[in-house]
């Protein structure tokens, strides 16, 4: 079909209708000398023939040629026209095409199809005719080919969503933990004493959290001990996750293993209240929206007591776990941009007496814990294909921690600047660049009793950082992202510069390979650091290569992932044994302030990942296998050699299933997590370090969502239903027994199992929102 013919036609009815008018003209001119004079009469017919021969003259050129794409087979449908002129039409189903234009000289061809790039090419119509041309794959197209290599997105603008922010609060076991869902995924350590996130063969403090781009520096909640912590963010105000596992935008710095990128909602639905009883505790929620803005609050109040006083525990409470939480999202948006104001606040306290494996009585921990987050961001365009992204977050935690007699105070303030510019110059070619501005101030004060002074630890560490990075397209099949990352520490006195590229290949529709390299740098633990007033630290490194094959159509998805990373400059120590200790315990003793410290450790991670998602192969089903193998091992902190850390398995697995009953209005959940046993040291055996292993760990847990009336929802999970007895570790005594063995106990969850019970009403004007996507 002729896009322009509608409007060729139009410039051909004009053009006769000049012609009756000037015909009428000539008719009235005539009767008016009744035609009396001849030889006015001739000339009168000499200049109306004249006029119409001109007329005609107007389309006497001819415009034709052949459409094809780069393999040389012709392209039907694209459109051809002259810039500027109603003249064009279509190619047909051989690529040929054919028009006339009244214009002269050189004009502007332009061709358009939607899968290919507009190609625009100056000719000269009076020599144009039987020309080919050739168009080009368009590179942001749907099924174009994006870098997916250690990036695994979610969310409403994701292209390809492999875990949904609903998942994190419908995965059974999670309990709307961001991290606990998260575990579900390849690449992921559960380490089940611990709570945080430990990724392919990383530390935990070895995976950045950012909220809108700008870093959250105090991501868990309070926590001692061998007992687990949560991510302090409620998933209820997201609306997508870009989660990390390796070879992460040179935009993010200060992370050797991941990155983890929370977005907030840019808009919601509509004005709703939120309304949660639950077992252990309250929660309350409200969204208000007006013309150009909206406001999100969410809070909630969490008391273990009653619960715990119902369910026996394994631990001995003082005080059981309470806190008092709260978090909001402003948004105004602006012709161009966004604005987002988040702000986020947490109360926590507990008191329990765990058992002292070197001593008869039991240590008391008393913990309070305050924090809070505020983070105010602004994305918008300008000018020609300009983008603007910039924010400023601060966050502060505190720790009031007694020890028995001994008393902890540590506090951190932490600030984080962002500015960033990103311009297209085409559809093939995209800058970013920027800067990041880290600020850091811990103290920590520790009192071995209350008639002892002070000792006094901490630092100050601003780091400078400046990043580039290009887009390039060069097809549809064919991608790189480029960029380098240069950063400044002021505590360290020292200057990085880590490269980073990705290429992606399309290989079918559907289908493609990604590959990565990058070198990442980050700032050693606070742990360590805050003694650096007494000894000199470096950055830790290490340099990730990552090959990746990622399959999505219909609602299925597949991923295969390899990897292969290499520490350098990982922080070791070594302790002097106190006069009471014959040996020291490599592996498990904490830095001191008169330890020994170096940067001499090293480590290597390498392992496959696999990943498949089906949420369309049976009905009302949608689940997800997640299998990771990892070997890995380091000599890092007080290890004598270079072996496998305690907080990874070798092989893990996860399978997670949501089912939806419509005769019974509910949606069911079951996820199994299993993975072999970890490795500990046993300092009973003679020359040996870490060569023991737990038991293998699997844990079957199960939720049920009923809907009540459309607005009101029963929900009910269960943790570990078969009530297998898992092992996370043991802790050895420090000094031997009178038989000289090192006596040990074993460190196991604090419940066998963990009930849930909440009751969620939802009350809106439309009376049909509930919160059952949020379940």
């Amino acid at each position: 079909m002729n896009c322009c013919s509608p409007i060729k036609s139009t410039f051909y009815n004009s053009s006769q209708n000049f012609l009756n008018s000037v015909t009428k003209y000539f008719i009235v001119l005539v009767s008016e000398i009744h035609l009396s004079h001849k030889t006015l009469y001739m000339k009168a017919i000499l200049t109306l023939t004249f006029l119409l021969f001109t007329l005609i003259g107007f389309s006497q050129n001819t415009i034709s040629g052949k459409i094809l794409d780069q393999k040389g087979a012709p392209v039907s449908g694209a459109n051809i026209f002259l810039e500027g002129t109603y003249d064009g039409t279509s190619s047909d189903e051989k690529g040929d095409f054919s028009f006339t234009t009244t214009t002269t000289g050189n004009q502007t061809l332009v061709v358009s199809f939607l899968i290919f790039e507009t190609s625009k090419t100056v000719i000269d119509v009076a020599n144009f005719q039987k020309k080919s041309i050739k168009l080009r794959e368009s590179v942001t197209s749907l099924d174009a080919v994006v870098v997916t290599a250690g990036t695994m997105e979610s969310g409403d603008k994701a292209r390809v969503s492999v875990l949904k922010p609903l998942d994190i609060v419908t995965t059974a076991g999670s309990a709307g933990n961001i991290i606990a869902a998260l575990q579900t995924l390849p690449g992921t350590q559960n380490v089940g004493e611990d709570g945080r996130l430990f990724v392919r063969g990383g530390e935990a403090d070895e995976t950045q959290t950012f909220v809108d781009g700008i870093r959250v520096a105090q991501p868990y909640g309070a926590a001692t001990n061998n007992l687990p912590t949560r991510g302090r963010f409620s998933p209820f105000l997201f609306s997508g996750i870009s989660f990390s596992t390796g070879g992460y935008s040179a935009e993010y710095g200060e992370a050797l293993s991941s990155v983890l990128l929370l977005n907030t909602q840019d808009e919601p639905d509509r004005n709703k209240t939120d309304i949660a009883l639950m077992t252990v505790g309250l929660g309350l929620g409200h969204t208000q929206k007006w013309t150009k803005s909206s406001l999100s609050v969410n809070t909630s109040y969490i008391n273990l007591a009653p619960y715990q006083a119902a369910i026996p525990q394994n631990v001995d409470w003082n005080k059981p776990y309470q806190s008092l939480s709260g978090e909001s999202v402003y948004r105004y948006n602006f012709n161009n941009g966004i604005f987002k104001l988040y702000a986020a606040f947490d109360a926590s306290q507990f008191d329990i007496n765990q058992e002292n494996i070197n001593g008869p009585r039991k240590i008391r921990v008393n913990l309070d814990n305050n924090n809070f987050y505020l983070n105010a961001s602004y994305k918008g365009n300008f000018g020609s294909n300009w983008q603007v992204t910039t924010g400023l977050s601060y966050g502060y935690g505190q720790n009031k921690i007694d020890l028995n007699l001994n008393k902890i105070d540590n506090a951190e303030n932490a600030a984080h600047f962002k500015f960033k510019l990103r311009k297209s110059f085409s559809d093939r070619v995209k800058l970013a660049f920027g800067a990041d501005c880290f600020v850091t101030q811990f103290d920590e004060n520790f009192r071995a009793s209350v008639f002892d002074a002070k000792a006094i630890n901490g630092y100050n560490n601003t780091i400078l950082a400046a990043y580039s990075e290009a887009d390039i397209f060069f097809s549809k099949r064919v991608a790189a992202k480029v960029g380098a990352r240069l950063s400044h520490s002021d505590v360290l006195q020292q200057t990085t510069l880590s490269p980073r590229i990705s290429f992606a290949y399309k290989v079918a529709k559907n289908s493609q390979f990604s590959l990565a390299y990058g070198t990442f740098s980050q700032t050693p633990n606070a742990q360590y650091i805050k003694y650096s007033q007494n000894h000199e630290f470096e950055s830790e490194n290490a340099a990730h290569y990552i090959l990746n094959y990622q399959y999505n159509k219909d609602r299925k998805t597949f991923r295969a992932e390899v990897y292969y990373k290499d520490y350098s400059n990982l922080v070791k120590y070594y302790n002097k044994p106190t006069v009471n200790t014959n040996a020291t315990n490599f592996g498990t003793d904490a830095a001191q302030y008169n330890s020994i410290f170096s940067n001499t450790g090293s480590g290597y991670a390498k392992g496959l990942d696999l990943f498949w998602r089906d949420g369309k192969s049976f009905k009302n089903l949608e689940y997800w296998i997640s299998y990771s193998y990892i070997d890995t091992k380091r000599d890092y902190k007080n290890f004598p050699k270079e072996v496998t850390p305690s907080f990874v398995a070798d092989h893990s697995l996860s399978l997670v299933t949501k089912y939806w009953i419509e005769s019974w209005k509910s949606q069911i959940g079951f996820t199994e997590s299993f993975s072999t046993g970890r490795p500990y040291n046993n300092p009973n055996l003679i020359n040996s370090f870490m060569s023991e292993k737990t038991k293998s760990f699997s844990n079957l847990s199960f939720n049920w969502a009923y809907l009540l009336t459309q607005q009101k929802i029963l929900y009910f999970s269960v943790s570990n239903v078969l009530g297998t007895q898992n092992v996370f570790g043991y802790e050895y005594a420090r000094n031997q027994n009178a038989s000289g063995i090192y006596n040990r106990r074993t460190i196991t969850p604090t419940a066998d199992r963990f009930f849930f019970v909440g009751f969620f009403w939802t009350i809106s004007d439309n009376k049909k929102e509930n919160q059952l996507k949020n379940l």
